[in-house]
C-alpha cells in the first residue's frame, strides 16, 4: 500500500517530506522546506515545525499552541500558487501557498507568502505574509 506524502507530491511520504523531517536529507530548496513544513502540520510535528523556523524569528512559546492547533484541523491540501528564488543555489527565497483545512465543519484556507532563508547552509522558514 502506498503511504502518499500529505505535501501532494504523488511521491512516498518517506522519500519525500518524511526523509527532510526525519533528518535523511535536508531540504535542497524552499519549497520543498516549504512541503516539509506543511506536512509537519499535518502531523502535529511541533519539533521540526521549530526546528525548520529561523532562529531569529522562532517564537518557541508557540510550540504546544501550534501542536494543538495543528492536530485539532483535519488537513486537506497544499497547493503551491508561485516561487521566487530558494532554489539550490540561492540564499533566500519566496513561496506563496494556499493550505486547506476542516475546522469545526467549515472549509478554511491558509494563504501566504512565506519567506525563507538560508541559516547555516540549510533552508529555514522566517516569516509569511497572509492574504
Amino acid at each position: 500500500m502506498q503511504n502518499f506524502c500529505p505535501c501532494g507530491s504523488s511521491l512516498n511520504y518517506k522519500d519525500c517530506c518524511g526523509a527532510i523531517i526525519e533528518g535523511v536529507i535536508p531540504a535542497s530548496t524552499a519549497e520543498k522546506l516549504m512541503r516539509s513544513r506543511y506536512t509537519a502540520f499535518t502531523l502535529g510535528n511541533a519539533e521540526y515545525l521549530m526546528k525548520s523556523w529561523h532562529s531569529k524569528t522562532r517564537n518557541i512559546k508557540e510550540k504546544i499552541s501550534i501542536k494543538h492547533w495543528a492536530k485539532s484541523v483535519k488537513w486537506v491540501k497544499l497547493e503551491i500558487i508561485s516561487k521566487e528564488d530558494g532554489g539550490e543555489l540561492d540564499n533566500q527565497g519566496f513561496v506563496k501557498f494556499r493550505a486547506v483545512y476542516f475546522e469545526n465543519g467549515r472549509v478554511e484556507q491558509i494563504l501566504e507568502n512565506s519567506y525563507f532563508e538560508r541559516e547555516n547552509g540549510l533552508w529555514v522558514y522566517v516569516s509569511g505574509a497572509h492574504e
